[in-house]
């Protein structure tokens, strides 16, 4: 490993420990994909557009600070510039402080290389952050005095030279230079204003923050000439000016920037609560959401909703919904899309399509309550699709539907885990007021805090025209993306009980792998890790298990009882167990909810308890068995009198017919008037012919006030319970992830091993072949081959060499060729030659491998100390 001063980034990240290569893969995880080669190829795509542009994006904004200071500074920039233009000549003790970290971090990101008196910016990240007339940079600085008069004549700037007080020069170089000397000297300088007119000071105060751009006419007054004859102002195009950065940095007293942000906002003011009253009522609001999602799936029990031809749910079928959950439009959306999100909701894919329960919903269904909640949380906490757009119109203008497509929002997970990890940073029961939040997240993620809401933010043009530090003026957003995610998270993490009254509760803290007992973590970044990232699948699976063990104690305990009262009513004081209040819902209507639900008895209710097979004296030991209180009369009056008149009317197929074994009631049945829809005749005493439907039959009878049974074609009564209706199997909807998931420290171990081993097999020293006298192609030996090419030797040379490697023990260089025809240098141990393959120990893999040999382009021995 070599220790001289790196010539370029591939030769900083050979200088690297693991440890550092492990840091920048994993901040930076989409030069993973695929794992690189070599250190170089791991440069090279680290200097990508697209990468510098998605790692640049996910600065802070005193690291984003420093890197536009670095932008404007010469290239390479020694440490002591980059702090002065940081500092300002005044010094700023906290910048200065801070700078050392904020320097760390974009090594560490690999988007500056270099020791600390040659920092260099990656390339394109100095394309993208110099400021140009298109693209202002935030720091509100223009063109250097080179860059805005390359083109203009010799004559016109010994003008200015002169009339700046400058001697004349013999060249356009040493002109330039002696007026950048000007601009920087302070006393000059000073001396150089001091002169100009007061409009002219007004103009340049106007200029000085940014945009450094302005317009003139063809005739510009006075004090505009003046600034124009001493190069104040340089043409920037037909009728425009601007002020040339060394100008602008002299006037700002140094400074690149007029407000550097070296510290994040602090999260305050909080407010204390019992830690303990925090998860009780956390737990309590887990218990709702179970509530509420069994609703939806019992209003869905028997088909739901159908699929709009885009997709998604219609407007009223959402309206139906909510109203059905007694809840808003809004929630309602919330809480289809967490069903959806967790697979226990889907379409039946059938002609006419529609929405219904998953056969997933009836195992979720049996689970305990605490483990049902993990579930919700699970599929929650990576979702994607983001129920808080619903409503909204997407880029053609249509409405977006809850279900419906076009719902997913990449960086939803990333906010949510980043908003529960700054609760979590709280001690136990502390929650902070919204803007604090949004105003810390804006400034971890500045530059995604401004990308418009409809543009992804990884698209290639990252830098906004202004920057709310650098403008104090500038109104505070709200409505970007990132701070509707944030909002979004708050009120959802409140709905499913992760959160209690806006504080993070002991199986939150658990869910996003923090340990509750431990101290809160300090939300300073360390240089390799801007930022906690969101967990690995296996690890977000191990969090929640723990989340729903620290949950389940709080949990209410299910009744086995209910309490009847002589007004027909129930109440439950508490959650009851599934085969009680599955049985109970037969038999009752839900009159209210709330922490006791009321249940109500009617003829309806218990006419569908008789239609579903139970008898009167079942009911009737149903009811004594799980009531505290003796069964009022007025119920077990209703119940027997229900269960005398029911089925004393039997309709079956004919189209459809009555049987009674009392022709006075089939008689008084055609007298009444009422009956004239049904179009009734009479074929027997006992038996009435209709022309309607057996449905509506039974319909039309129920609505006079009889109590009919249906019965089967061999008489017996038919037990009216409708089978729940399921979707086919259905997977869970796959996120739409910001980018490549987090890697694991399996993967990163094993990618940086193969990284180290590429870049041994690529930069190893060869110890040069021995040239026999016999004729033979110079390109296609061993003895220099060009860097980076593969060895090139004959087939019997390649076994000659195999062989006395296996003798030998000595590690070789070879080229391989795969099936697929991708060619690769590796560094192997041959450990045996036989049967036209080599067996041998792969240090770029690390692991043994065997080689067909004719696949091996040629061989070259390494230096004794290269390996």
């Amino acid at each position: 490993m070599t220790t001289a001063t790196p010539r370029t980034l591939a030769e900083e990240l050979r200088n690297r420990s693991d440890r550092g290569l492990t840091g920048l893969l994993r901040t930076r995880p989409d030069l993973l994909n695929p794992v690189p080669g070599d250190l170089t190829q791991l440069a090279t795509r680290a200097g990508t557009r697209a990468s510098v542009v998605r790692a640049v994006e996910r600065l802070d904004t005193f690291a984003l600070q420093t890197a536009e200071a670095l932008a404007v500074a010469p290239d390479p920039c020694p440490y002591g510039m980059l702090a002065a233009l940081m500092t300002g000549d005044a010094g700023n003790a906290a910048v200065a402080a801070a700078l050392p970290g904020a320097v760390a971090v974009l090594r560490a990101q690999a988007l500056v290389w270099g020791p600390d008196d040659r920092l260099r910016l990656v390339r394109t990240a100095r394309e993208l952050l110099t400021p140009s007339a298109a693209r202002p940079s935030p720091t509100g600085l223009g063109p250097t005095v080179a860059e805005a008069t390359a083109g203009m004549s010799p004559g016109r700037l010994q003008e200015i030279l002169a009339a700046a007080g400058l001697p004349a020069t013999h060249d356009p170089v040493s002109a330039v230079a002696a007026l950048t000397a000007l601009f920087a000297d302070r006393s000059r300088m000073a001396a150089l204003l001091e002169s100009a007119p007061a409009e002219a000071a007004a103009v340049l105060d106007k200029l000085l923050w940014g945009p450094p751009y302005g317009a003139v006419t063809d005739r510009p007054a006075a004090h505009l000439r003046w600034l124009l004859d001493r190069g104040l102002l340089l043409p920037a195009g037909a009728r425009n000016v601007v002020l040339p950065r060394e100008a602008a940095l002299r006037l700002r007293a140094g400074r690149a920037h007029r407000a550097p942000e070296p510290a994040p906002p602090a999260l305050a003011p909080t407010t204390a609560r019992d830690p303990q009253l925090v998860d009780k009522a956390a737990a309590g609001q887990a218990f709702t959401a179970l509530a509420t999602v069994e609703e939806l799936l019992k209003e869905w029990d028997l088909g739901g909703p159908p699929v709009l031809r885009a997709g998604g749910l219609s407007i009223r079928d959402l309206k139906r919904t909510a109203v059905a959950l007694d809840t808003t439009e809004p929630l309602a959306a919330f809480w289809l899309e967490l069903a959806y999100a967790a697979g226990l909701i889907a379409s039946d894919g059938e002609a006419d399509e529609r929405y219904a329960a998953t056969p997933a919903a009836e195992d979720w269904l049996q689970l305990p309550d605490h483990e049902r909640w993990a579930a919700l949380v699970a599929a929650w906490l990576p979702a994607t699709r983001t129920p808080g757009v619903v409503g909204t119109a997407d880029p053609k203008g249509r409405a977006l539907a809850a279900l419906g497509p076009h719902l997913d929002r990449s960086p939803a997970p990333e906010v949510r885990h980043r908003v529960l990890t700054l609760l979590a940073t709280l001690p136990p029961g502390t929650s902070v007021p919204e803007p604090a939040l949004l105003a810390r997240l804006r400034w971890e993620r500045p530059l995604r805090a401004a990308a418009p809401a409809g543009r992804s933010p990884a698209s290639p043009s990252p830098v906004p025209s202004s920057s709310p530090a650098d403008d104090p003026d500038a109104p505070t957003a709200t409505d970007d993306l990132r701070s509707r995610l944030a909002q979004w998270t708050l009120a959802e993490a409140e709905l499913l009980g992760v959160t209690g009254r806006a504080a993070l509760a002991a199986h939150g803290r658990a869910l996003i792998g923090t340990d509750p007992n431990a101290a809160p973590p300090s939300t300073a970044p360390a240089p390799e890790a801007p930022g906690p990232t969101p967990l690995t699948p296996a690890e977000a699976t191990a969090s929640a298990a723990r989340a729903a063990a620290l949950l389940a104690p709080l949990l209410p305990e299910p009744l086995d009882h209910v309490l009847l009262q002589a007004d027909l009513t129930a109440v439950a004081p508490g959650p009851l167990r599934r085969p009680l209040a599955e049985a109970l819902d037969v038999l009752a209507d839900v009159e209210s909810k709330g922490g006791a639900t009321v249940y109500r008895f009617t003829p309806a209710s218990v006419r569908r308890a008789l239609d579903a097979g139970r008898s009167a004296a079942e009911l009737q030991e149903f009811l004594t068995t799980h009531s505290r209180t003796p069964v009022p009369q007025p119920l077990a009056y209703l119940v027997d009198d229900v269960a005398r008149k029911h089925g004393r009317l039997r309709i079956g197929a004919a189209t459809a017919y009555v049987r009674c074994d009392d022709d006075a009631l089939l008689s008084e049945i055609l007298a009444d008037r009422r009956a004239a829809a049904l179009r009734l005749r009479r074929l027997a005493p006992t038996v009435l012919a209709a022309q309607s439907s057996p449905d509506q039959l039974l319909d039309g009878l129920r609505a006079m006030g009889y109590a009919p049974a249906a019965e089967s074609a061999a008489g017996d009564v038919l037990v009216a319970r409708a089978d729940s209706y399921r979707t086919p199997p259905r997977t869970a909807p796959t996120p739409v992830p910001d980018g490549p998931p987090p890697p694991d420290r399996t993967l990163l171990e094993a990618a940086v091993r193969a990284i180290r081993a590429g870049d041994l097999a690529a930069t190893a020293e060869r110890k040069p072949a021995a040239t026999p006298a016999r004729p033979s192609t110079p390109a296609l030996r061993a003895d220099s081959p060009a860097p980076g090419a593969l060895p090139r030797t004959t087939s019997a040379e390649t076994l000659a060499t195999m062989q006395a490697a296996v003798l030998t023990g000595s590690p070789v260089w070879i080229g391989y060729v795969n099936a697929d025809g991708a060619a690769s240098q590796r560094v192997i141990a041959p450990v045996r030659v036989e049967g036209g393959y080599v067996t041998a120990y792969d240090h770029t893999s690390d692991e043994v491998r065997t080689y067909p040999l004719h696949r091996i382009t040629g061989v070259a021995e390494l230096a004794d100390d290269a390996v």
